[in-house]
């Protein structure tokens, strides 16, 4: 038959697992008790790179400690798994966010500055040494030696100067035809993460949205890897590439390309203007 402790027995007992429990014997499990997984993100995000998949963007943000993709819809479930298998240890790092439609460089057969077959739109003016030029995409001076104002190409702008795509987007235009106004009112600078800004194109006129990330990568489906982009909530569609990306009279980027179209909304991607005037030892005025 068991017996129960006497009060004596049950006192001591008592002392003896108070006195354990104050030397530290029994610890209750917290969450510090579990050292958080870290990441190299310079690795995850070179892994990104090496992954070969087209059709997305990504960005390391520090404040979250991720490496941050946005796919779009071109992108399949298997494509996103080789993303995480490339990235291996590190693929906990990565973050997938999802954009409509497909990332393309934005040009377009078809109004405002001509060149060749194509269309595309009059970034920002610059001037150097006197010389007046404007700052367009590079995939655009890629396609044209020589540009426009109209598509039956009677009316000269001038010749391509100097073209840098895929790895970047600008190209520089010369202005040889003196009959051409060219106005200024802008200064070069940097854009932030946050601010509301304008976009303006051939195809779609004027537009508005939001800076979400800066020093993205984009790797275009079909036609190359841009680095270094500005990315925003403003809509663009074919057409509108080369056009500014301004906040009042600061010239912050030139349209590179991005999904959706301006009925649904999208995703699009900037040249940084500094850079560019930079590239070419330009100012823009």
């Amino acid at each position: 038959m068991r017996t129960r402790p006497t009060s004596g027995r049950f006192a001591r007992l008592l002392a003896a697992i108070v006195g354990l429990v104050a030397a530290g014997a029994f610890t209750a499990p917290t969450a510090a008790g579990a050292a958080p997984q870290s990441y190299d993100l310079a690795q995850a995000s070179d892994a990104v790179q090496a992954s070969g998949v087209e059709g997305i963007a990504w960005h390391v943000d520090a404040g979250s400690g991720r490496v941050v993709v946005t796919a779009d819809d071109s992108v399949s479930a298997a494509e996103i798994s080789t993303i995480k298998q490339t990235a291996g240890r590190n693929a906990g790092a990565i973050r997938i966010d999802r954009a409509r439609g497909v990332f393309r460089a934005l040009l377009s057969a078809g109004d405002a500055i001509y060149g060749g077959n194509y269309r595309c739109s009059l970034g920002f003016n610059v001037v150097k040494s006197g010389v007046y030029y404007f700052l367009t995409a590079g995939h655009c001076g890629n396609v044209a030696n020589t540009w426009y104002t109209n598509s039956s190409h009677t009316t000269l702008i001038g010749p391509t100067i100097g073209s840098s795509f895929p790895g970047n987007d600008y190209a520089l235009v010369r202005y040889d035809n003196t009959g051409l106004s060219h106005p200024g009112g802008y200064t070069a600078a940097n854009a932030y993460v946050g601010e509301s800004v304008k976009r303006t194109g051939s195809t779609t006129g004027t537009h508005s949205g939001t800076v979400t990330a800066l020093n993205v990568t984009v790797r275009y489906v079909g036609s190359g890897t841009v680095k270094g982009m500005i990315q925003t909530t403003v809509c663009a569609e074919p057409g509108d590439s080369g056009g500014p990306l301004y906040d009042g009279t600061k010239a912050l980027g030139i349209t590179s390309g991005g999904s959706g179209d301006c009925k649904s909304g999208g995703t699009t991607f900037y040249q940084p203007v500094p850079e560019a005037a930079s590239a070419y030892g330009v100012t823009v005025y």
